[in-house]
C-alpha cells in the first residue's frame, strides 16, 4: 500500500488522508494483544524504510463513551467493537504513549466533544499546516 499508493500519491504532490498506519499495530497488535513492539519496530523500519506521516490525528475519549457510542448505533458489532473495557484501555494508552513521545507529529483531539467541535479541530490543524508550509515554499 505504501509503495503502491502512497508514497507515488506523495511524489505528485497530492497530500494523502489514510485511516489507519503502524500507530494502530503499536496499539492493536503491541499494547493490547502482546505483540513486541521491538518486533513491529522491526517490521515498520523494513516497509516504511523511514516514511512517516507529517500528522496523525488521534481521536481520544473515554473508554466509556466510545462504548456507549458504538451501542447507541443499533445492529452488529465488528470484533473490536466486541472487545472489553481493558482492551480499550490499552489501545487509548498505547496512542496517548505515541503522541507524548513525538507531540510534533501527532494532533489528540478531544473526540467527546460534538462531532461539529471535533471537525473544527480538524480544519484547523489543517489550516496550521498549509500556513507552516506556504512559510517554507
Amino acid at each position: 500500500h505504501l509503495q503502491e499508493k502512497i508514497l507515488p500519491a506523495i511524489k505528485q504532490g497530492k497530500w494523502v488522508v489514510s485511516d489507519r498506519f503502524t500507530d494502530a499495530t503499536y496499539a492493536y497488535q503491541g499494547a493490547a494483544r502482546g505483540m513486541s513492539f521491538e518486533r513491529i519496530a522491526e517490521i515498520e523500519n523494513w516497509v516504511q524504510q523511514g516514511f512517516y506521516p507529517n500528522t496523525t490525528f488521534i481521536f481520544d475519549l473515554p473508554i466509556e463513551i466510545g462504548m456507549a457510542r458504538v451501542a447507541s448505533r443499533g445492529g452488529e458489532t465488528d470484533r473490536f467493537e466486541q472487545e472489553k473495557h481493558d482492551f480499550f484501555e490499552k489501545v487509548r494508552s498505547a496512542y496517548l504513549q505515541r503522541a507524548s513521545m513525538a507531540p510534533e507529529r501527532y494532533a489528540v483531539l478531544d473526540a467527546s466533544q460534538s462531532l461539529e467541535n471535533v471537525q473544527q479541530s480538524i480544519v484547523n490543524r489543517l489550516e496550521e499546516m498549509m500556513q507552516s508550509m506556504e512559510k517554507t515554499a
